[in-house]
C-alpha cells in the first residue's frame, strides 16, 4: 500500500529503550516515540529561524512511506515447512535533493514509527554535512540471526522487488545503504536484483551503497561513521570553548572512554580514538559489558567477541565485567560514545553518568528528558545528525563512484607520484644533498582511493563542525539545535531555488 503526504501520529514508547528495553522510567513517566523526539528537536530548531511556520512544517513532514508484506516458507528444525509473514516498511522522507538516501535495518523491533524517524533524521543529517540527497530509510521487522543465509537472500531480494514495483528504489530515485542487521552481503543481494530488474541501466550500481569493492563498493565504506566519530570528538575536544563549558581538558590525548555497543560503528569508533591517544575503558553490549582503567585493547576485544558468539563474557583483558551495557553509563569516563539504538540514555539514568562528552555515534540515543538532566550537567552531547554522518557522507563518494564509473585515484595517483618525484630531484639538485630512502618513499606516493575517501571525510565532518558551532555561538544554543538549524536553512533555501516555496 502506498500512502502520500504522511502525517505524524502518536507512537507508543515501544520504539524508546530498545537495546535498554528493561530501564524503568521514573514514577511512570512516559518519555515521547523516537519520532516525536525528532520532530522536537528540529520544532526547538525552527523557532531559531526566520522561516515561516508553514514551510517549517512542510520541512518536518515525511512525504511517502510504503508498507508491504509477503510469506516466506521455512524449514522447522524437524523437516516440517510452515509459512511466515515478513512486515516492511521503505520511508521517503524529502525530495529537496535528490536521490532519497537511507539505510536498510532488520531487526525485531522496526515498526512504521521508526522507519519515519530514521529517514527524517537522515534529511536533517544530509544537509548538515551538506550531502546531496534527501532523507530515507527501510526497515524489515526480523531478527537477522534467526535466518539462515537462504532466507535472508530470499527476504532481502523480495524486498528489493517491492520496491522496484513501486519506484522505491533507483540511482536518481531512492539509494539504500546497510543500517541495523544488515551488510555488504545483503546490500549485493539488493544490486543483483536491481540488475536483473533494470537490466539495461548503465548506472545501475549506483542504487545502493556500501556494497562489497568488487561489486563497485568504495574503500573506507565499512569503517566510515565510526571514523567520522572519531572525527568529531577529536575537533570537538580541540575546541577551547567547548572545553571549557564542560570543564575538561583540551586535547584526546588520555581521554578515558566508554562506547556502549560494540557493533561496526562502536568499535571503529574505539579503533581511531584509541590509535590517536584516547585510552578505552569500557566497553557494553546487550547482554556483557568489560572495564579495565588501564586501557582496553579495541583489536584483541572485537576478536575476542567475534570467537565468542557476539559476547565479551571472560574476555582477559578484563578487571571487571557486567551483566548489562545499561550498568555502565555511570563509570567515570571522558567521554561516553551510544553506539547501539535509541533510547540509551533517558531519564532514567542521565544523572548517573560522569562523562563530559557524549558522542551520539547512534540515532537518537538521548531522549528528551535524558537530553535536559545533561544539558544542566554541562556535557556536552555531540548530535547524531552530524556525529555518525559519515557512513552517508562515504556513501555519498560510492554513488559518485558509481556514475562516474572510474575508481578514485586511478587517474590521478600516478601523475602525483612523478610530480612530488621531479620536485624531489630538483631539490636535490638546489641543494646538493641525496633524500634518504624513507625521506623519499615518504614524500614520494600519489594518493589512492582510501587516502581520498579519508581526506574527503575529514574536510567533510570538519566544515560541518565549523558551521554548526558558529551557529551554537551566534544563536547561544546547543551543538544539536545549531546542527538542526544549518539543516534547515540549507533545505528551505533549497525549495526556495526549485520555486517549491517563495
Amino acid at each position: 500500500m502506498l500512502t502520500r503526504n504522511i502525517r505524524p501520529r502518536a507512537s507508543s514508547a515501544v520504539s524508546v529503550s530498545r537495546a535498554f528495553s528493561t530501564l524503568p522510567e521514573p514514577d511512570g513517566v512516559k518519555e515521547p516515540g523516537f519520532l516525536e523526539q525528532v520532530q522536537y528537536f528540529f520544532d526547538q530548531a525552527s523557532g531559531l529561524t526566520t522561516h515561516d511556520r508553514t514551510i517549517c512544517e512542510f520541512i518536518k513532514t515525511p512525504k511517502n512511506i510504503i508498507e508491504l508484506s509477503f510469506p516466506l516458507r521455512r524449514e522447522t528444525p524437524n523437516g516440517d515447512l510452515k509459512w511466515e509473514l515478513i512486515q516492511g516498511w521503505r520511508c521517503q522522507h524529502s525530495y529537496h535533493r535528490m536521490p532519497t538516501k537511507g539505510g536498510i535495518r532488520f531487526h525485531p523491533m522496526t515498526d512504521r514509527q521508526e522507519t519515519m524517524a530514521l529517514a527524517t533524521l537522515m534529511t536533517f543529517k544530509c544537509a548538515a554535512v551538506d550531502v546531496p540527497f534527501g532523507g530515507a530509510k527501510g526497515g524489515i521487522r526480523i531478527d537477522p540471526k534467526k535466518y539462515t543465509p537462504a532466507e535472508l537472500e530470499t527476504i532481502t531480494r523480495r524486498y528489493t522487488a517491492e520496491l522496484i514495483k513501486k519506484h522505491y528504489i533507483g540511482p536518481g530515485t531512492d539509494v539504500p545503504a546497510p543500517d541495523v542487521g544488515t551488510n555488504e552481503k545483503i546490500m549485493s543481494w539488493l544490486l543483483s536484483t536491481y540488475q536483473a530488474m533494470a537490466s539495461d541501466a548503465v548506472d545501475a550500481s549506483a542504487c545502493v551503497t556500501g556494497k562489497p569493492v568488487s561489486q563497485g563498493g568504495i574503500r573506507g565504506r565499512t569503517e566510515a561513521t565510526g571514523l567520522g566519530v572519531y572525527y568529531t570528538v577529536r575537533d570537538v575536544l580541540n575546541d577551547a570553548d567547548l572545553t571549557k563549558k564542560a570543564g575538561i581538558s583540551m586535547g584526546l590525548e588520555g581521554k578515558k572512554v566508554v562506547v556502549l555497543g560494540f557493533g561496526n560503528v562502536g568499535y571503529h569508533s574505539a579503533l581511531f580514538l584509541v590509535e590517536n591517544g584516547a585510552k578505552l575503558v569500557g566497553v557494553g553490549e546487550w547482554n556483557s559489558g568489560v572495564w579495565n582503567p588501564d586501557g582496553i585493547n579495541p583489536e584483541q576485544l572485537n576478536a575476542y567477541k567475534n570467537a565468542h558468539g557476539n559476547s565479551l563474557k571472560g574476555f582477559p583483558g578484563a578487571k571487571k565485567e557486567f551483566s548489562r551495557a545499561e550498568d555502565m553509563l555511570g563509570l567515570d569516563c571522558d567521554v561516553l560514545i551510544p553506539a547501539a539504538l535509541e533510547g540509551q540514555i533517558n531519564m532514567s539514568n542521565a544523572n548517573d553518568i560522569k562523562a563530559k562528552v557524549i558522542a551520539e555515534a547512534a540515532n537518537g540515543p538521548i531522549t528528551i528528558g535524558g537530553e535536559q538532566i545533561l544539558e544542566k550537567k554541562n556535557v556536552i552531547i555531540i548530535p547524531d545528525v552530524w556525529c555518525n554522518a559519515g557512513g552517508v557522507t562515504v556513501s555519498y563518494f560510492e554513488w559518485l563512484k558509481n556514475l562516474s564509473h572510474v575508481r578514485f585515484g586511478r587517474m590521478t595517483k600516478q601523475y602525483d607520484m612523478y610530480s612530488k618525484r621531479d620536485l624531489l630531484m630538483l631539490i636535490e639538485e638546489k641543494l646538493g644533498k641525496k633524500f634518504s630512502e624513507k625521506e623519499y618513499n615518504l614524500v614520494v606516493r600519489g594518493a589512492d582511493e582510501l587516502d581520498l575517501v579519508r581526506s574527503g571525510l575529514d574536510y567533510t565532518m570538519r566544515n560541518a563542525f565549523q558551521q554548526i558551532k558558529s551557529i551554537s555561538v551566534s544563536k547561544n544554543t546547543s551543538l544539536r539545535s545549531a546542527a538542526y538549524v544549518a539543516s534547515i536553512d540549507k533545505i528551505a533555501g533549497t525549495l526556495s531555488t526549485l520555486g517549491i516555496w517563495p
